[in-house]
């Protein structure tokens, strides 16, 4: 009895607040020859919340990055990061020091949501302009959220039926 309300409060204020936590990450990037970052923020179900692009990879980008993405969506109570130290200035700036986590494979969601981008970054012979790659990014990010139906989850029937759901708002929002 005691489990069964614990269970059902969490899964209640997973349900009022749904990025309780984020998975924070940079990818070095090439453009032209050049080392740029793109940052990434992650919820904990794997969908990219935000990407920035930066020539740096010091605190004041983190910083810049976290401050946009808790604008758009509010403060997350977790963050999930790698051992990067402008994370950590950041945070504290921000005041989120305490809600900060690290360690050996907490990050492995943000690592593996660079993967889908890594491929088509690979198709599309990489970019020329930083201008070019965030653009790339939000709208990859967006499109891949939209059709990533997560399918071990779910069995064939229910599967199928969320990607035909999923197909059919994407068609009628291209011919609106």
């Amino acid at each position: 009895m005691f489990a069964a309300e614990i269970r059902r409060n969490r899964v209640s204020r997973m349900r009022s607040y749904s990025n309780w936590q984020w998975h924070l990450d940079e990818v070095f990037v090439k453009i032209n020859g050049e080392t740029h970052y793109l940052w990434r923020a992650v919820d904990h179900e794997g969908e990219v919340l935000e990407s920035y692009v930066t020539k740096r990879r010091d605190c004041k980008a983190a910083l810049k990055f976290f401050k946009k993405a808790m604008k758009r969506y509010g403060g997350p109570e977790v963050v999930v990061m790698d051992k990067l130290r402008s994370y950590g200035a950041a945070m504290k700036v921000v005041g989120n020091a305490d809600r900060q986590e690290t360690g050996r494979w907490v990050n492995n969601r943000a690592e593996n949501s660079h993967l889908p981008f890594r491929r088509r970054e690979r198709a599309m012979l990489r970019f020329r302009q930083m201008r070019c790659l965030q653009k790339f990014a939000a709208v990859h990010s967006s499109v891949h959220n939209h059709f990533n139906q997560e399918r071990h989850f779910y069995s064939r029937d229910n599967f199928k039926f969320n990607r035909t759901a999923a197909l059919t708002e994407w068609r009628q929002l291209l011919s609106a």
